[in-house]
């Protein structure tokens, strides 16, 4: 028989932290803290597997389900001698999923259940609190009927904002055990007024109704989206949990919190977290109510008057420190942990690994490693490649002026600029047409979600460090301000109230996530100063990696930029994209448009020198180290004059009439330039374009030749090929121009001739090619493209639909279709090498800077990945963590040999 069914608690557990998958990251690590003897409300994991089959069977559960669940609650009711349901003396619940990979606030959670009209009263009477007893169960109600019975939260608020109103209450804490009877019965009359019958009794149709609810919940539009941006596969599924309830909010000796055992913006190894007296653990996350520091020195930090619980409650602080030491060191790594205090006894609800900001996780990283805690190798493989990118972008400016309007807390560090906008969707609509959005919210949800990963920067008026904005955003990297409580905002006036000072809707406000600074207008940033832990952890990636990383480069500054992010070369130089500026334009459109050779080669005499001086100084910067120069590969129409002030230069340019260069635009345009007359296509036309082209490279490698004395092999790489006929042809031109360069220089230059491996043909042809190829870069972009049959500039519009619906897990432009694409690549590799061993192989398109495209290269055995400059240092890291897990699997596969 299937076991579906896990419990946990009173010192033992039926799992580990080794059964993520099966029982989720929640389930899996409340039964290892329970079995390192914490102490953890005692419950039970309904499997993933259980989720998984809720989706394959029409949203029906396994017959053995219910069975299993009973006999684990039945040993829960054993353990704490109380009964789910007894009117005396009511065991109450908590329902929460409990994904594989962490999803903060994304799926649903009932807590207090078991809670109704007769158990309210067995509650108050065992309790001795009244009040506890009907904050409580109105806390339920509202949670299960938005939840479960989808009842808009918002009745809710309302009515309780009515009580308080009629009462002169400020404070929910303000409300008598009368006062939340009144409420309670509101809450249920507006229940039964939403659906037509009335709020269920009975505590198991509650029970099941909120574990439906919560497996539904995998599936929710906030859930679906989180896993898109994160890559998280829908096939994972979600746990449930059930977990016996303890109480934070039964008096002032109660408590609830959030903490993490390192600082989770900086890295710093201070105890860091926020709690709050007499709550529910919903309170602190949700921002509902300012909550204060954990400690003494975080207390300082904030400049925060309210006490910190080292102060308040000392001895209970006392014994979470110990729970924070014991798990950092039985994890060996950061840990986010939830906590509640009951009458003075502490119980740990959660712990996960904490999700941090880059510099955060190098920083621990570096940290555990001179603690003696992992070595080397695990810290390599602990940095998210991808946050890297938090690092390499520029920061406010300490010297600019600052007018600044409001502070909150620095939730998420990192600066940013944008239009100010109040709604998710405002910023979605407003970031798709390219513009920068700042998200201002009262508050965040996670149906922000989308917004949120739209903004720039994220803005809040209420909420504390460990807000659902605050950890929303440090994961994502987004800059972050949160409880910005001297700020009003009006969002059906669509502004924001900064003293006398209005912010309209559209308006410029800058961030300070490191400061909690919030600025009008824009402020001017400055190139990060990368710390002395980027380093030391990039100089152990770079000895554990195999592949080289080069950057995509054309221009002096990108290739400076990229050198000094440790690219080992240049992997894809764009010859076309030399010529987008104002003044060489003009020339390059002579050249196209030009109907004869001799009108070529007179446009070309003027392109040489600018092409020629521009390789000089990308071999300059580049000394001794490989550059790939793809010759010209302009699709027509991103080069073709459009208006007529366009065609006026070109025609004055030239020398020839206006209206004749307009009969040649016409004939020159094509119905799909992307798969038009481009690349060696235009080579084989046109061969003088190739020609002047070589000539540019093999004279700038004489001229450096001659200055410094030293230089690069340049790699000169054909575009498009399809056929090994073509190469041959342009591979002539290119050796005839290198001799003549070497006989007129006198200086001998080595050179490599290779091509792009773009085209399925040219994949599957590889064996014939390399025959007259040196090398191959695999020019992802387009092979996707041609593979596919799809338009790189147009599929983004309905890409997301086939996210949607599982038919594609992620966009095959960002991440390597390693089925597909991937298996292209595998064969021509494979080929190639057959053909010529030593071939140089390498991939060059916008998956080169993707981590799990590079673990895929990894896999290939490509001898160099080629991305952005700013995409370096996370390629350099990818490619060690890929070597890393290349080299554990060889051992693996050697074991079970």
């Amino acid at each position: 028989m299937t076991k579906w069914v896990y419990s946990f608690g009173d010192g033992k557990a039926d799992g580990s932290a080794a059964m993520r998958n099966l029982l989720g990251g929640k389930g899996a690590n409340l039964a290892e803290m329970s079995s390192l003897g914490l102490p953890v409300p005692p419950g039970f994991t309904i499997s993933t597997e259980v989720c998984t089959y809720f989706y394959d069977h029409g949203k029906q559960y396994p017959d053995e389900l219910k069975a299993q669940a009973d006999a684990a609650l039945a040993v829960l009711e054993k353990a704490l001698g109380m009964k789910f349901g007894d009117p005396a003396d009511p065991l109450l619940v908590s329902v929460r999923s409990g994904a594989r990979a962490s999803m903060p606030g994304m799926m649903d959670t009932v807590l207090n259940l078991g809670l109704n009209d007769i158990t309210v009263e067995g509650l108050a009477k065992k309790s001795g609190d009244p009040r506890f007893a009907y904050d409580s169960y109105r806390r339920f109600i509202q949670m299960y009927s938005d939840v479960v019975l989808e009842v808009d939260h918002g009745h809710f608020e309302e009515i309780l904002e009515n009580a308080k109103d009629e009462k002169g209450y400020r404070l929910d804490t303000e409300l008598t055990a009368e006062d939340w009877k009144a409420v309670v019965a509101g809450y249920k009359a507006k229940v039964e007024e939403e659906l037509g019958r009335p709020f269920p009794q009975d505590p198991q149709e509650q029970l099941w109704g909120a574990i439906g609810a919560v497996f539904s919940s995998w599936m929710n539009q906030r859930a679906i989206v989180y896993r898109r941006l994160h890559e998280i596969p829908a096939s994972w599924g979600t746990a449930v949990n059930v977990q016996a309830m303890v109480f934070g909010n039964m008096g002032n000796d109660c408590a609830t919190g959030v903490a993490f055992t390192r600082d989770p913006s900086t890295g710093d190894n201070l105890f860091y977290g926020e709690f709050l007296v007499n709550a529910q653990g919903e309170d602190v996350v949700a921002g509902i109510r300012t909550p204060q520091p954990l400690t003494i020195a975080g207390k300082a930090t904030s400049d925060d008057g309210l006490p910190a619980m080292e102060e308040v409650m000392p001895e209970v602080f006392g014994q979470l420190m110990d729970v924070r030491e014991k798990l950092e060191t039985h994890y060996r790594d950061m840990q986010d942990i939830e906590f509640t205090v009951q009458q003075n006894k502490l119980w740990m609800l959660q712990t996960r690994t904490g999700k941090r900001t880059a510099a955060a996780a190098l920083k621990i990283a570096v940290d555990m490693v001179r603690e003696k805690l992992i070595t080397e190798q695990e810290a390599v493989q602990r940095v998210d490649p991808s946050a890297l990118d938090q690092l390499l972008h520029p920061t406010l400016d300490p010297k600019a002026e600052r007018i600044v309007i409001g502070r909150g807390l620095p939730a998420s560090p990192g600066a940013a600029s944008g239009k100010v906008v109040f709604t998710a969707d405002a910023a979605e609509a407003q970031a798709g047409k390219g513009e920068a959005v700042m998200l201002v919210r009262i508050e965040t949800s996670p149906e922000d979600i989308h917004g949120m990963h739209a903004a720039r920067g994220i803005l809040t008026t209420r909420g504390g460090m460990t807000s659902h904005a605050a950890v929303v955003a440090r994961g994502m990297g987004r800059p972050c301000v949160s409880g910005a409580g001297e700020l009003r905002i009006d969002y059906a006036k669509k502004q924001m109230f900064a003293g006398d000072k209005v912010v309209k809707e559209g308006d410029i406000l800058t961030i300070d996530g490191g400061t909690g600074e919030v600025m009008l207008g824009e402020v001017p940033t400055i190139q990060p100063q990368l710390s002395g832990e980027f380093a030391e952890l990039m100089g152990w990636a770079d000895r554990f990696r195999t592949m080289k990383v080069r950057t995509n480069a054309e221009t002096p500054a990108d290739a400076r930029a990229a050198r000094k992010f440790g690219a080992e070369g240049i992997g894809l130089c764009r010859t076309e994209h030399m010529f987008f500026d104002a003044e060489r334009i003009v020339a390059v459109r002579e050249m196209i448009m030009a109907s004869t050779e001799k009108g070529r080669r007179q446009a070309l005499a003027k392109i040489l020198p600018m092409q020629r001086q521009d390789f000089v100084e990308l071999f300059q910067i580049m000394k001794g180290l490989p550059v790939t120069i793809r010759l010209l590969d302009p699709p027509l129409h991103e080069f073709l004059p459009h208006t007529d002030e366009e065609l006026a230069s070109v025609a004055k340019a030239a020398g020839v009439d206006a209206e004749a260069l307009r009969q040649r635009a016409v004939q020159l345009k094509e119905s799909n330039p992307m798969l038009g007359h481009r690349g060696c296509r235009l080579g084989i036309s046109y061969p003088e374009i190739y020609e002047m082209q070589a000539r540019a490279i093999f004279e700038a490698v004489a001229e450096v030749l001659k200055q410094d004395g030293d230089t690069v092999t340049p790699e000169v790489m054909v575009p498009l090929v399809a056929t090994r006929k073509e190469l041959d042809i342009l591979k002539l031109i290119i050796d005839r121009t290198a001799k003549a360069v070497m006989e007129e220089s006198g200086h001998k230059i080595e050179y490599l001739v290779g091509t792009m491996i773009e085209l399925p043909r040219a994949a599957l042809k590889a064996a014939e090619i390399a025959e007259s190829a040196e090398f191959f870069s695999f020019g992802t972009n387009d092979l996707t493209q041609t593979t596919f049959g799809l338009s790189r500039d147009d599929s983004g519009s309905f890409l997301k639909d086939y996210q949607d619906q599982g038919i594609l897990e992620s966009d095959p432009f960002q991440s390597l279709d390693t089925e597909g694409v991937g298996e292209l690549i595998a064969i021509a590799a494979e080929r190639g090498r057959s053909t010529r061993p030593d071939i140089k192989l390498g991939i060059c398109g916008e998956h080169g800077g993707d981590p799990a495209s590079i673990q895929f290269c990894q896999q290939v055995g490509l001898d160099y990945v080629s991305c952005s400059p700013f995409r370096v240092p996370i390629a350099r890291l990818a490619a060690a963590q890929a070597a890393i897990a290349g080299g554990e699997a060889a051992m693996r596969k050697t074991e079970n040999a």
